[in-house]
Formats: structure tokens, sequence, C-alpha cells
């Protein structure tokens, strides 16, 4: 078993909205997008998601949840190898690994969970890391 992580920077905050999945898949991005939306669509904004062509972020399965929340959320495709400078959550990523995996050893699944969720949190007390243009 895996354990996965899906997640976006906003811009300006580099506040992170992550949520820990057992496997990322469609349904779990269709979920993760709902509270996404859930929290953006009370600005009234559109909620533009910066995200690389995986086959993931290009799922059938996504139509409808797209359609649904059409004119008020949007996916912006990268285009193919563009680099990690492009899209924020990369730069997360590779510090939150850098912080997770520094200078420890975890001996099974369940502590790994539990340094993911203590690291995710302290972000956002102090973030580790902030995204800027």
């Amino acid at each position: 078993m895996l354990l996965s992580v899906i997640g976006a920077v906003q811009y300006g905050t580099s506040k992170v909205f992550s949520k820990i999945v057992p496997h990322f898949d469609a349904q779990e991005l269709r979920q993760y997008l709902h509270q996404v939306m859930a929290t953006f669509s009370k600005t009234g904004k559109e909620v533009v998601m910066v995200v690389e062509r995986s086959g993931i972020h290009r799922a059938h399965k996504l139509d409808a949840t797209l359609d649904h929340y059409h004119g008020k959320l949007q996916f912006y495709m990268l285009p193919p190898h563009c680099g990690h400078h492009l899209n924020p959550i990369e730069g997360f990523w590779r510090a939150m690994k850098d912080a997770i995996g520094a200078g420890r050893c975890l001996r099974d699944l369940q502590q790994l969970y539990k340094r993911t969720r203590q690291v995710l949190m302290a972000h956002q007390e102090r973030p580790i890391y902030a995204f800027s243009w």
C-alpha cells in the first residue's frame, strides 16, 4: 500500500490545501476538487488550478465535476516538459519530502502517515515553503 497526498498551493499566501489519500486516482481527485470548491466558491472568484498533463488530470471521470463547476473552476494545463518552476505545488512537494525524511528512518506506513500529517499541519502554522512569482 502506498501513501499519496493531493494538494494545491494558493498563490500569494503559499497556503497548501492537501488531502492524504490511499492512492491518487480520478475519484480521489474529484472528491478533492469538491473540497477545494467548498472552500473557495465563497469568494465568488474563479478557481484556476495549474496542473501537469498527467493522465489523472485529463481523465474523463473528471468531466462531470469540471462541468458542474463550469465558470467557477478551470484547469490550466502546463505545456509538456515545462519543468517544475511553473507549478508551485512541485516546490512544496520537494520541501515536504525533505521535511518528512530529513534524518529519519520510518519503520512502517503508519509512522509515515503520522509524520506526513505532522509536516502538513506544521506548514499551515509556519510555512516550510513560500511560493512567489
